[in-house]
């Protein structure tokens, strides 16, 4: 299954739509869809490696979009926010009172950034300060991951392929120390 399911990504990455695919990813997850948008962005820079800048000035761009809109859920209207942040079976009252300590800097933590947009216009963080950090921080992370791949491309490609199991393992591994850490850190 999971061989399939990389070999559909990597075919969808391949389509001449892939870029508009991308874009609306990267919009959801800001506003409210869990995966991020790296799973696409990835595979389509590997696909198009001299395209590696646009695809992830694509990324950026979309993502920031669908941020700003989820912040201007949280600020406008809360109770549909509230809600959103709830389907994530999180405490919100714990999440408000890390937001509050720590503020614009949890834009940085490598949680789902519909979170931190919704709490963001929830919070009432100036937006100025959160289109810059989310600017600074995804910028830099989807340039890297860009950059990193149009350099090193291939042979990232063929260690994914040769390990896909391993990579997704650790993969989960990771997500799942970094729920736990968010859950019970405080």
């Amino acid at each position: 299954m999971l061989r399939k399911t990389y070999d559909w990504v990597m075919s969808l990455a391949a389509r001449p739509q892939a870029p508009l695919a991308l874009g609306l990813l990267a919009f959801c997850e800001g506003l409210f869809f869990p995966i991020p948008p790296d799973v696409l962005l990835m595979p389509v820079v590997l696909g198009r490696r001299d395209r590696a800048m646009r695809y992830a000035a694509i990324t950026l761009i979309c993502s920031l979009a669908g941020g700003s809109c989820g912040y201007a859920v949280g600020h406008f209207l809360q109770p549909v926010g509230r809600w959103i942040l709830s389907l994530t079976g999180g405490d919100f009252d714990r999440f408000a009172a890390w937001y509050s300590h720590w503020g614009a800097l949890l834009i940085a933590v490598p949680i789902p950034y519909k979170l931190t947009a919704i709490a963001s216009g929830m919070m009432n963080l100036n937006f100025g300060v959160f289109l810059a950090v989310s600017v600074l921080v995804r910028g830099l992370r989807f340039g890297g991951e860009a950059l990193l791949l149009k350099i090193y491309g291939e042979p990232i490609r063929a260690f994914v392929e040769k390990r896909l199991a391993l990579v997704a393992s650790a993969a989960a591994v990771a997500v799942v120390a970094l729920i736990m850490l968010l859950k019970f850190a405080h």
